[in-house]
């Protein structure tokens, strides 16, 4: 959310803001429900100062004059409660036309409307060359007995899965791998609900804007697809001190996404499925735009770290305007080789937002001249699971069909070093 005071300053950047992001948004009409909404107010509060002051007066009248103050109290009541429910139905459109309202992208975000327009910034790594056709990771699971389609679809509808033997234990590796890895850069490990209210994925952003992607409960509570909205909710409502800052969480939790709009796409195995497991690197900073870039690039680095220790090669794009959500101010997709597919599939997001989530938490903190200010947030994708299998088995399958485990793995599988069909 914005400051309703900047949108007024800038409603030309507010515009060119959407405009860029490719998001329909009425920076006109908010304006015009914003200078009514102040009109109303200025009324009603007017009129609520004249009905204590009539309250006041009618304590010291005469018997005489007691029925004419009384009948001014009538009509002030009566004007203050129709402008009340007028103020009220136009807070109702304000307060929904701010939610709509679109960050503004960092200048350095190229044009474009779709994931297909973002630009490479580095790569890494080199592509596997195989002497053979590269299995894909569905025929990996299977062959090698790592994963069940068939009976996890039975069990948990279209996309569910089960991962078995050492695909589950791979999993279980790379989740005590990160958590070193965190541990050892200063972050404060976390688990959280991936239950959560439906104020939290206001406030992060996730709503209204993406309904139609989340689970919800019959109490109107949700499932969250990131760790990040219940760590944001951490501190909400809260002045944190400035001497704490930044806060940096790396989160855990079980995640859940219904792909709504994704049917034909990514649909066999474990790419896009509806039940997940996420590491979600949170930072809280101070609210200065140098700050935020700095984390930015801080958190990027982070990840593109692990990939380097198992050996997956990569690249890292900077998204275009069409393929940043509402809120984020610049984004970072880093995407890990699928030799089966011969391209790159999204691993890790790293995006910052300015105080776009904090204005809506009320997350604040004292600057050193008492200044009250909204700190800045980020986040980056630590680990999705099992979504990283996929480039971790493609990438070390073998001409036998066995896979090798990576050397930063093989501490955490008893020092196992390959895994081989079962006989």
């Amino acid at each position: 959310m914005l400051d309703i005071k900047f949108i007024r300053e800038n409603k030309d950047i507010v515009k060119e803001a959407a405009r860029k992001k490719h998001v329909s948004f009425d920076v006109d009409r908010l304006l015009k429900i914003d200078e009514e909404r102040r009109e109303v107010l200025a009324v009603v509060e007017d009129l609520r100062s004249k009905q204590n002051a009539v309250s006041k007066r009618i304590e010291g009248v005469s018997q005489e004059e007691r029925p004419f103050v009384i009948e001014e109290m009538r009509k002030v009541k009566e004007e203050l409660q129709t402008r009340e429910a007028r103020l009220k139905e136009i807070m109702k459109e304000w307060q929904t036309l701010m939610l709509q309202v679109p960050n503004i992208p960092d200048m350095s975000v190229p044009e474009g409307k779709t994931d297909e327009e973002n630009k490479e910034v580095r790569a890494w790594g080199y592509k596997p060359e195989f002497s053979f056709k590269p299995k894909d990771h569905v025929e990996l699971c299977t062959a090698l007995d790592l994963a069940d389609f068939e009976r996890g679809t039975k069990i948990a509808g279209f996309r569910g899965y089960i991962l078995k033997n050492e695909g589950a234990l791979l999993e279980l590796a790379l989740f005590q791998f990160i958590t070193d890895f965190f541990r050892k850069k200063g972050f404060t490990p976390m688990m959280v609900p991936s239950l959560v209210r439906k104020d939290l994925l206001y406030g992060s952003g996730y709503l209204p804007q993406g309904e139609d992607d989340l689970y919800k409960t019959q109490d109107e509570d949700y499932l969250a697809g990131t760790g990040e909205v219940a760590t944001m909710g951490y501190y909400m409502n809260e002045v944190v001190p400035k001497e704490k800052l930044p806060l940096k969480f790396i989160s855990f939790s079980p995640c859940f996404r219904r792909e709504a709009g994704s049917h034909s796409k990514d649909v066999k195995g474990l790419y896009r499925v509806h039940e997940f497991f996420k590491f979600e690197q949170i930072v809280l900073c101070e609210a200065n735009h140098e700050e935020s870039v700095k984390h930015h690039e801080e958190l990027t680095l982070n990840a593109e770290e692990l990939l380097q220790a198992l050996n997956i090669p990569y690249r890292v794009v900077v998204n275009c305007g069409g393929d940043l959500g509402l809120g984020q101010v610049k984004k970072y997709d880093i995407e890990a080789w699928r030799p089966a597919m011969q391209k790159y599939g999204e691993t890790h997001s790293s995006s910052y937002f300015h105080d776009f989530q904090t204005r809506r938490l009320n997350i604040k903190y004292k600057d050193n001249d008492g200044t009250l200010r909204f700190v800045h947030s980020l986040n980056n994708t630590a680990l999705a699971m099992p979504r990283f299998l996929i480039p971790l088995l493609e990438n070390n399958q073998q001409e036998d069909g066995s896979v090798v485990i990576p050397e930063a793995l093989r501490p955490y599988m008893n020092g196992q070093e390959k895994i081989e069909t079962r006989s």
